[in-house]
């Protein structure tokens, strides 16, 4: 391993094996092809990534308790630990954009009931009504996705959903604001103000690489502080990257030394979900999320059928709508699978870090 390393050769395996495991561990998540980067599983095995990687840092503390009471240590100790704290509004932020997701699942539903049909008529069976029922959904889905993206008039949105702006061209759309800002003001757990941009930023502040002399004073134990710190601050960012939350932002200095056998690995990946988020088709989405886009094709190009869509429909149209049908609803089938056992892995990942920091 590049970085120096001092103390006992036991303790020194110790810190070089949880180095390798660490860079290990980034090089499989940095190995998958560019069509599963930033899936529901992807970051469900990214949240397994830190988990495993903070467990095993906890280890290495524990081994070492008398030397993480003395300085240097105890202040890289709490400068991480204010890290984490600052680590735990992500959580609840990632939270409330799962359950954001969660709405948007309620209102496809709605669609999928109204043109499900039935596969042997399915021309026959899908009159007005139902096609109408799905417009409304398909509008209100595209209003609750824009007011996520546009994250400079989130305020804006939230404030006037109160009822004081009534003066809306478009009733419909008025009262969506209303609904959807009374669902927030109850669930959200991050208050109005807070950005994940400069929280992002506060995680990262001051992150840098052990000085000789604080190497060497800690019998090498400020290398993994500075691992857990790095690990802690990417996996919030990809987190922020790929769910819908407050301000997000992902121009977060991330700058790691070459001598680190993971820092090609997360470099990488930092790379590759910037040039994603750089991507036309992207540089306003409210999370770079691979189901999101996916939804939001499936939800656009239904849309713009329903709406050419004569009565009585024809066979060939009906052929047309239920490929949609059949495409949405594969895309929201793969989000209810993934998103709870997601929120569980985010909650795990608060808890931990919780239980660290009173161990």
């Amino acid at each position: 391993m590049g970085s120096p390393i001092g103390g006992s050769p036991s303790n020194e395996a110790e810190l070089e094996s949880f180095q390798r495991q660490v860079a290990d561990r980034f090089l499989d998540l940095a190995s998958v092809p560019s069509d599963e980067l930033l899936s529901l599983p992807w970051v469900r095995k990214l949240l397994d990534v830190f988990l495993s990687c903070q467990e095993e840092f906890r280890v290495i503390l524990i081994n070492n308790k008398a030397q993480v009471k003395n300085p240097p240590m105890d202040r890289l100790i709490a400068d991480y630990n204010e890290r984490t704290v600052k680590a735990l509004d992500v959580c609840n932020a990632i939270r409330d954009g799962i359950e954001q997701i969660r709405q948007w699942q309620k209102l496809i539903e709605i669609v999928l009931c109204a043109l499900g049909g039935d596969s042997n008529s399915y021309q026959r069976s899908l009159g007005e009504g139902q096609f109408r029922r799905a417009r409304k959904a398909l509008i209100d889905l595209a209003i609750a996705m824009l007011d996520e993206k546009d994250s400079g008039q989130t305020v804006a949105h939230r404030n006037r959903s109160f009822g004081r702006n009534n003066n809306s061209s478009s009733h419909t759309k008025d009262h969506h604001h209303r609904s959807l800002g009374h669902f927030r003001s109850l669930s959200w757990s991050v208050s109005r103000s807070w950005s994940a941009a400069r929280q992002l930023q506060a995680i990262g502040n001051n992150l840098a690489v052990p000085r000789g002399n604080e190497v060497l004073a800690t019998n090498g134990l400020a290398m993994p502080v500075y691992t857990m710190g790095s690990v802690l601050l990417f996996v919030m960012w990809a987190l922020v990257a790929a769910i819908p939350c407050q301000d997000r932002g992902l121009q977060v200095h991330f700058n790691v030394p070459r001598q680190f056998p993971w820092s090609a690995p997360i470099l990488s990946l930092h790379e590759k979900i910037l040039e994603e988020s750089k991507k036309r088709d992207r540089k306003n989405a409210c999370g770079l999320l691979r189901e999101i886009y996916q939804m939001e094709n499936c939800t656009r190009l239904l849309g713009v059928l329903a709406d050419s869509v004569q009565f009585p429909l024809s066979e060939e149209k009906g052929k047309e709508v239920k490929q949609r049908v059949n495409e949405l609803k594969q895309v929201s089938d793969a989000m209810k699978e993934d998103l709870e056992p997601l929120e569980k892995q985010v909650r795990e990942v608060f808890h931990r870090i919780v239980r660290s920091r009173r161990a």
